[in-house]
């Protein structure tokens, strides 16, 4: 088996982030660094080590489980700063092998996926695998049609032009739900003054100005993509949420808990993963 798809399996980081782990030299074989992407393994025999802690075969069934991260963490399972991070809220010691499938950035909440299955990550996250994600934007502005048409034709960003997105300006009832449930969690952790929340919830900017609730669907999961988008098109972000992935939507889960997935719920994610 390649080494690559060993520690996926394993758990230890999806495919393209075991090739980074293997590429920076922080990979051992019976001992040898291993730089090069195409060494095989016997999983049986040889002894593979990712920074001096022994890497184990996948035993017994994969798991997978959401969060529902709030604001102020940090996607990752360490860190050498001292920051709130996911690891903090997710059961790593119960399930050995668990790692967040992509990333939300600090200021993002919702629906973030773990799994020990380092296959199925790397397969959720591949643009070929047209699996969507689901955000709820509050943004500076009024956007209108022709800001969504540009979306939905996809914008260019420093890193290349984006796939089309699925993109709905909220409005009424909808738009009223999605500002109050956007708002609460970052006044709380940005310390908001009370008047610029209320401010916020009634339709405006952090200044003066009207603002938008915007759902937006992308396939891919470039850094920050949802908001450099929306940024591209004249409408910075001022609270954002992943309310789904894929064919699972967050729910009632409440923010900072988590659950581990049913079996027809994996089987779903593993079916969208395969185009299906």
């Amino acid at each position: 088996m390649r080494l690559q798809k060993f520690l996926a399996r394993a758990g230890v980081a999806s495919r393209r982030g075991a090739e980074e782990l293997i590429g920076a030299g922080r990979v051992r074989v019976n001992g040898a660094a291993v730089a090069e992407m195409g060494t095989k393994v016997d999983p049986e025999r040889d002894v593979v080590e990712v920074d001096g802690a022994r890497v184990l075969p996948p035993a017994g069934e994969r798991t997978v489980l959401m969060l529902h991260k709030p604001v102020g963490y940090v996607t990752t399972m360490r860190d050498a700063h001292a920051r709130r991070i996911v690891a903090d809220l997710v059961p790593s010691g119960r399930y050995p092998g668990l790692f967040p499938v992509g990333r939300l950035d600090r200021d993002t909440t919702g629906l973030l996926l773990f799994s020990t299955d380092g296959e199925l990550g790397h397969a959720l996250l591949h643009p070929r695998g047209h699996v969507t994600k689901r955000y709820v934007a509050l943004v500076e502005g009024v956007v209108g049609r022709r800001e969504a048409e540009a979306l939905r034709r996809g914008v260019v960003l420093d890193d290349g032009p984006t796939l089309p997105a699925e993109v709905e300006v909220l409005s009424g009832r909808a738009a009223d739900l999605a500002r109050e449930a956007l708002v609460l969690p970052e006044a709380q952790a940005k310390k908001m003054p009370r008047e610029q929340a209320r401010a916020l919830r009634a339709g405006c900017g952090a200044g003066a100005g009207a603002c938008s609730c915007v759902r937006l669907g992308i396939r891919e999961g470039r850094n920050r993509q949802v908001r450099r988008m929306l940024a591209c098109v004249g409408h910075p972000v001022l609270a954002l949420h992943r309310e789904s992935f894929g064919p699972l939507d967050l729910g009632s889960l409440p923010a900072g808990e988590w659950r581990v997935l049913d079996a027809a719920e994996v089987a779903a994610l593993a079916k969208a993963a395969a185009g299906e």
